[in-house]
């Protein structure tokens, strides 16, 4: 015979999950993410809260002539660390979403 779930222990579990997935994304936030391209000549950081925090640019990579090269590297880099953060974030978060599933299901 299957008994009905334990509504105040079903609660109780995903309030406990819920703070954790807050936890979680607090920290992702606060974290930094770096993307490269060019082999390191241009390097980007962000927060895990997809905020650009800083582009460096070796200024061997500077051409007057070639802005256009300088701009697809600075994208690139850019799209890495974002990519980075998004990685992580699903890493971390990923289960904790889950697992919310799991209770309702």
């Amino acid at each position: 015979m299957n008994r009905p779930p334990n509504m105040q222990q079903l609660l109780k579990q995903a309030q406990q999950m819920q703070e954790q997935l807050m936890s979680a994304q607090a920290e992702l936030a606060d974290r930094t993410f770096e993307g490269s391209a060019g082999g390191g000549a241009v390097k980007a950081v962000v927060r895990g809260s997809n905020e650009l925090v800083s582009i460096e640019i070796d200024p061997e990579v500077v051409d007057p002539g070639d802005v256009e090269m300088l701009q697809d590297l600075v994208v690139v880099a850019v799209n890495a660390a974002m990519r980075a953060a998004a990685e992580e974030a699903d890493s971390r978060l990923g289960g904790l979403a889950g697992g919310l599933g799991g209770l309702l299901g």
